[in-house]
């Protein structure tokens, strides 16, 4: 398979890239390249999506095309531009404008009004809402096509911290002999995919030029069970202090990810069902998962050879917040 890579340089697109040519297909990455570079045995061609198509992509014929864009204007220039006989586009389940039902599937669940700009201001609903356009421009100038929408990616090279906070600090609590802080919302979901998974399954969308649309996303398991398991991996029994959500609120902490946060914890009701779609659907169509404890130990491993920022409280702010809420208990007790 002659497969283009839109992107190939990063985490999710740089695995596709990468797993496609260990699959023996023939690969070809177009990308600034200024977020890392692409796998050794892939042709990297620069394209600045702002301009048009290098004639040398657009000259060429592909059986397929994967897109991880965010940007209309970038997902028009390709679809007009680029020569493919199959579409895999990338999107997101914050392309959803309710997600406060667990279980729910795009048959099922609306999505936001499509938005072709934010003006460079960034945030999560003008996210989903630009994928929302991306898809559109797919559906109106490209078919067949795939529309993919993952939750929660996790993995090694995840850029943003928010699942490593949790084998980082398990890992520290068992070297320090202190407490795991956690949200005592135990029996609340958590839902994640390794990346990997992810990008061999799209890989096999190409290959098969499967249609449709579909929530990427792995099983939901509860928060007692995701913590269990990350320490299962390290093979050490768990010290958890599980927080109250009012405890936690005062002592500044704050939710889902960002400075003295607890990654993975969304107590607003609005978004109950953010981490908990229905993974059946994909897992029908070929999705596979790998247990929660390989990805803990490779995402660690990763991030002992790495100095990417991190996200969520650090382990110091930890143990004062920890201290704080057992001097508190103690003055209650009196």
């Amino acid at each position: 398979m002659k497969l283009l890579v839109l992107g190939g340089t990063m985490f999710l697109s740089q695995y596709v890239a990468q797993f496609a040519l260990d699959a023996g297909h023939q690969v070809t990455c177009a990308a600034r390249g200024e977020s890392g570079v692409a796998p050794q045995g892939s042709e990297f061609i620069f394209w600045d999506r702002n301009d048009p198509a290098p004639a040398e992509l657009a000259s060429r014929q592909y059986d397929a095309v994967i897109d991880v864009s965010r940007i209309p204007a970038h997902v028009r220039r390709a679809t007009q531009e680029l020569r493919a006989d199959h579409w895999v586009f990338v999107s997101t389940i914050s392309a959803y404008a309710d997600l406060s039902h667990p279980g729910g599937t795009p048959a099922d669940t609306k999505l936001l009004d499509p938005l072709e700009s934010d003006g460079g201001q960034s945030t999560a609903e003008s996210y989903g809402a630009m994928k929302v356009a991306c898809e559109q421009l797919i559906g109106e100038l490209h078919a067949p096509a795939a529309i993919i929408r993952p939750g929660l990616l996790i993995g090694p090279k995840d850029p943003t911290g928010r699942f490593s906070y949790w084998p980082e600090h398990a890992a520290r609590s068992l070297a320090d002999g202190l407490e795991l802080l956690v949200p005592l919302a135990a029996e609340d979901p958590v839902q994640v995919l390794d990346a990997r998974d992810l990008a061999t399954w799209l890989i096999e969308l190409a290959e098969n030029k499967c249609t449709g649309t579909i929530d990427a996303v792995g099983p939901a398991t509860s928060r007692r069970e995701f913590i269990t398991q990350i320490f299962e991996a390290l093979e050490g029994e768990p010290r958890v202090h599980w927080a109250d959500a009012a405890l936690l609120h005062g002592q500044g902490v704050v939710p889902w990810s960002g400075e003295h946060s607890l990654p993975l914890w969304l107590p607003d009701p609005a978004v109950a069902g953010m981490l908990d779609r229905d993974h059946r659907p994909a897992r029908q169509a070929g999705l596979r998962t790998r247990p929660l404890a390989r990805t803990s130990l490779d995402t660690l491993q990763w991030l002992n050879g790495t100095d990417r920022a991190r996200t969520g409280l650090s382990r110091e702010e930890e143990a004062g917040v920890l201290e704080n809420l057992a001097a508190a208990a103690r003055g209650t007790s009196r």
